[in-house]
């Protein structure tokens, strides 16, 4: 085969192969699986930081096309204008000073040109003053705590989506990792100051329609705020890599009407009174067992909705020596956790009821049945 012959053929099967790699993109491109899930750009902003992010996002896009355009256009006509066999000779110039100050004077010009509408717009994140309302917001391995500091309102917020969907034993649901039990509902129209922190590892509290995102840091305390324009609810979540678990710690926030927003507090400032009232009450195990049923849904992810726990990575429940052992130390290590592990203090995410039941149902369900109950007055006592 002549060389001309072997250089023919080199082309059709490049030609072909590039035929077909245009055709698989262009299938890709234009099926109806590449636009299920198709969405450009950031979610539709309801605060007006969140405008001036989108509005800064749009800004810098188009100065990046416009540099892109003009580069490569550049770019692209000396290559055809100036190729060799056109028989262009190259300059022979080592340096040149005019170009050395055009390609440094204009990416300054460009680079102050975004930098002046960014800092106006992070100086407005950053002010927090004069704040309606403030939020304590803190952080756990695998939850949020919403503090309300102005009207000694306190819960915990965790994932609400059921089990079976997460593990592909049912169908998901329409917020699938995006619900939760407790929400964060916040007045419209009022600026809410934002004091975020962390119980244990590095979290950030994120909601991108709200245009708000802040690292929470164990130790420290980082402040931001919002002020949400119109009624609705925002989901979020956490965006910083927190554990094994990390992607199941999402946000909700649900801005309501001021009066909408005065009657929830009542009704959260009530039910904590009487989660407070039932502190000293005596409950039956079929009670206990229930509730600590519902309790214990936060300990699946580690030792399993059977018990079973993970071998050599997280220790079972059943047949445990702390499960079915001396009942004071199964309540110590709920309340104050294990150093070294994975395994957390509870004692400040749940009261005395939820221990008392969780204990309860621990060694009396999972393939446990010690036969004992313990009682919220138990856990009180083994407080620190």
């Amino acid at each position: 085969m002549s060389m001309n012959e072997k250089k023919s053929l080199t082309g059709v099967r490049f030609t072909g192969i590039a035929s077909r790699l245009f055709a698989a993109l262009v299938l890709i491109t234009f099926s109806g699986l590449a636009f299920a899930e198709y969405a450009l750009n950031f979610q539709r902003p309801v605060t007006a930081i969140a405008q001036e992010l989108y509005g800064l996002h749009m800004l810098i896009f188009w100065i990046c096309v416009v540099i892109f355009v003009i580069v490569f256009a550049f770019m692209f006509y000396s290559i055809f204008k100036h190729r060799k066999d056109k028989g262009f000779k190259p300059a022979t110039f080592h340096e040149s000073t005019t170009v050395e100050v055009v390609w440094t004077v204009i990416p300054f010009l460009i680079l102050v040109g975004m930098a002046v509408p960014s800092t106006a717009t992070l100086l407005k994140m950053e002010d927090t003053r004069d704040a309606d309302l403030t939020i304590k917001v803190t952080g756990y391995q695998w939850k949020w705590q919403y503090e309300y500091l102005d009207h000694d309102v306190n819960f915990f917020s965790n994932l609400s989506t059921p089990r079976e969907q997460i593990e592909n034993k049912a169908e998901k649901g329409e917020n699938y990792l995006l619900e939760v039990d407790n929400e964060v509902v916040i007045p419209v129209d009022k600026k809410v100051k934002l004091l975020v922190t962390a119980a244990d590892v590095l979290h950030a509290w994120w909601v991108p329609q709200l245009g708000v995102k802040k690292d929470a840091i164990p130790g420290f305390i980082n402040a931001m705020w919002t002020k949400v324009d119109e009624p609705g609810t925002y989901r979020g979540q956490c965006a910083e890599l927190c554990g094994k678990d990390h992607g199941y710690m999402p946000i909700v926030v649900n801005a309501v009407s001021e009066d909408e927003f005065n009657a929830w507090v009542k009704s959260k400032q009530a039910e904590q009174v009487a989660m407070a009232a039932e502190a000293g009450k005596t409950f039956t195990q079929a009670e206990l067992m229930e509730r600590g049923e519902k309790v214990y849904a936060q300990c699946v992810a580690c030792h399993g909705a059977t018990g079973a726990g993970i071998p050599n990575v997280f220790p079972a429940i059943t047949g445990s020596p702390i499960s079915t052992g001396p009942v004071d130390a199964h309540i110590d290590i709920v309340l104050n956790g294990k150093p070294g592990t994975a395994m957390q203090a509870f004692a400040a995410q749940l009261n005395d009821v939820d221990i008392a039941a969780v204990v309860t149902y621990e060694r009396n369900a999972l393939g446990n049945s010690v036969g004992d109950v313990v009682q919220p007055a138990d856990v009180k006592a083994r407080r620190k």
